[in-house]
């Protein structure tokens, strides 16, 4: 069905009971105002460093009946495209910086690995993990910015597009037979064996779990961006994807620490086909999906949640939503085109999720009241990747990602050039 030409398909919701009003939990282990900025201190130096943008989405806000939405663009985070640049190169770090301490090195600048210091000592590591695409490629960014070797482990249904963007780091690629959860498995394994480091984004296969910690500490310099962007009336309800659950238990971690009792809802968002989250959050506990999980969310097929991340999202996400598999594409094609208005954006198979559980809450009416939006919500959706597989891209949205930033560049230059017979 349709509301004012956007397109519904049908969604399932969750409502996690036990978070009630008060909205205190946190994970003190892995997420503070200290672990905040110190991801902040040390990302913000890297070069080409700069926060995305949050862009106000009017038109869509309108067609829906909200006050406001914003969108957080991740699509031109560093050149990897995706929040998840913000994770895995920075635990790559910590291990680097371990593993120079182990050696007598006891401090370093990330300025002097960057130039090239203690690479010999560096090449001494192999880092590994398995991997959808997004964080993968952070993984072997940061081994090549910080000179490490890498291994990546890529399950069956990963696309040829998404891995030629990891190899061009120069990470020795890995092809598995099965899905994401069976890569997972196989690398940690693998890792234990031949004594490489596992710098997974969950520890549900294994592993030291300092690294999804430091992920997921990577993850909040985004929205810590956000509280600093984020100007007049305080957010009412963010929606965040879910995956193994590493951005969305940073953003509920982060946005409670920062807010309490007052922080925004906190809606997941996840395909129905990869729904570990909602099954998690309706059971009151981590619960696995046996069997195939494979979905067009590539980034989000996963088939349990990481169980770092549950505690912060089975005590502080209020909301799960499980998308039909048509909602991805629908989405990704109206971001492209801008709505009423709107400023045309690039957004991938996972970077349009959290749009389109909007979309579905917003249209339907009895999930409307069920998570409290009205015409006064203001509301955040994260775009959590660009045109991460641009075969893809192009096949749903019938442009490549480059035509529609060139669309969106030629509307904001006719929408600020001034009329006939003025003068500036």
């Amino acid at each position: 069905m349709s509301r004012d030409g956007i397109e519904t398909f049908g969604a399932r919701h969750v409502h996690n009971k036990p978070v009630g009003s008060e909205r205190r939990a946190v994970d003190a282990r892995i997420f503070s105002a200290e672990t905040t900025a110190a991801a902040m201190a040390e990302i913000s130096t890297w070069p080409g460093y700069a926060p995305t943008p949050l862009v106000k989405l009017q038109g869509l806000a309108s067609a829906l009946g909200l006050a406001k939405i914003f969108y957080k663009d991740e699509s031109r985070r560093f050149d990897l495209m995706s929040f998840k640049a913000l994770g895995g190169a920075y635990a790559v770090l910590g291990v680097v910086r371990s593993h120079l301490k182990s050696r007598g090195i006891e401090t370093i600048s990330t300025r002097k690995l960057l130039d090239g210091a203690h690479r010999d000592l560096a090449r001494e590591i192999t880092v590994a993990t398995a991997t959808d695409g997004n964080h993968g490629r952070s993984v072997a960014w940061g081994a090549q910015m910080f000179g490490a070797r890498c291994k990546i482990y890529l399950h069956a249904h990963v696309s040829k597009d998404r891995e030629a963007e990891i190899a061009k780091y120069g990470a020795e690629i890995l092809r598995i037979d099965g899905g994401y959860d069976d890569s997972v498995r196989q690398c940690a394994a693998d890792a234990a064996r031949n004594g490489w480091i596992l710098v997974a984004d969950t520890n549900s296969g294994g592993g030291d779990p300092a690294m999804p910690a430091l992920i997921m500490q990577g993850y909040t310099v985004m929205v810590e961006e956000l509280t600093v962007q984020l100007s007049g009336p305080h957010a009412t309800h963010i929606f965040v994807q879910g995956g193994v659950g590493g951005i969305a238990a940073a953003v509920a971690a982060h946005l409670t620490n920062r807010y309490g009792a007052q922080r925004p809802r906190i809606i997941v968002v996840e395909p129905m086909r990869a729904d570990c989250i909602f099954r998690s959050i309706a059971a009151g506990r981590p619960t696995a999906i046996a069997g195939d999980v494979e979905t067009f969310m590539a980034c989000l097929a996963a088939g349990e949640i990481s169980t770092l991340a549950w505690p912060s999202l089975g005590s502080g996400g209020d909301d799960v939503i499980a998308l039909p598999e048509a909602a991805a594409p629908a989405a990704m094609r109206l971001l492209a085109n801008g709505a009423g208005g709107d400023p045309p954006l690039v957004s991938g198979e996972s970077g349009c999720a959290a749009i389109a559980g909007l979309i579905e809450a917003a249209s339907d009416p009895e999930l409307r009241s069920a998570i409290g939006l009205t015409d006064q919500s203001v509301v955040i959706a994260i775009g959590s990747e660009g045109a991460t597989d641009a075969s893809t891209y192009r096949l749903v949205v019938g442009r490549a990602a480059d035509e529609v930033w060139a669309d969106a560049a030629a509307r904001t230059k006719t929408a600020t050039k001034p009329p006939p017979g003025s003068s500036r």
